[in-house]
């Protein structure tokens, strides 16, 4: 399956021109529509830094979580397909999403795969959830390590591989410690600036 859908969308990225590019199209070049593509499609243009982006998607990437809580299929909500992104990030996020498949389809295999079972969707679901949240706060490169953790649980779902879950729902917890530290720390450092403005 890796090689086709690597080559499939590094074509399509090559095609590519200066028009922008709706989420829809990048979905149809991806391929099927099952949770862990949907999640991954999601995810990666989550990792650039284009204004906007992360809040709209993260709206997909919920009502993804809820899909994956209830145990059904989901496609891309209307608001979410109709985002554009510009020729060139459209182009990165095909080549970042074939390197992604290309790597896997070399390491990744199915193992652990309880934790890929229908049984823990529940489970990833809330942390999928929860990875929305964190994307939708207006963080600077806040991003990062809750688009990574969803990348690595899309790569687990697709190739049945407990071990990239794991690794995804680490990154996951990592990215809630490192955003309650950016928050109880922009509390604590405004509450200072109030009371002294106050004073």
């Amino acid at each position: 399956m890796t090689p086709p859908i690597a080559q499939r969308l590094r074509d399509a990225a090559a095609s590519v021109g200066r028009e922008r590019v709706s989420m829809q199209a990048l979905a149809q070049a991806h391929g099927p529509e099952a949770q862990g593509t949907l999640l991954l499609l999601l995810a990666m243009p989550c990792l650039l830094p284009v204004p906007g982006v992360g809040t709209v998607l993260s709206l997909g990437i919920a009502a993804l979580s809820v899909a994956m809580w209830r145990g059904h299929g989901v496609g891309l909500p209307p608001r979410v397909a109709a985002l554009k992104l510009p020729g060139d990030w459209a182009r990165r996020v095909l080549h970042g999403l074939a390197t992604a498949y290309a790597l896997a389809g070399r390491h990744a295999r199915q193992r652990l795969d309880t934790l890929t079972a229908e049984r823990w969707h529940p489970v990833l679901a809330a942390v999928v959830g929860l990875m929305a949240l964190i994307v939708l706060l207006p963080i600077p490169f806040g991003n990062l390590l809750p688009s990574l953790a969803l990348v690595l649980i899309g790569l687990g779902l697709v190739f049945r591989d407990g071990l990239a879950v794991a690794l995804g729902l680490a990154g996951a917890a990592l990215a809630v410690l490192a955003t309650t530290g950016l928050v109880l720390w922009a509390w604590t450092w405004g509450s200072d600036w109030a009371a002294r403005w106050i004073s």
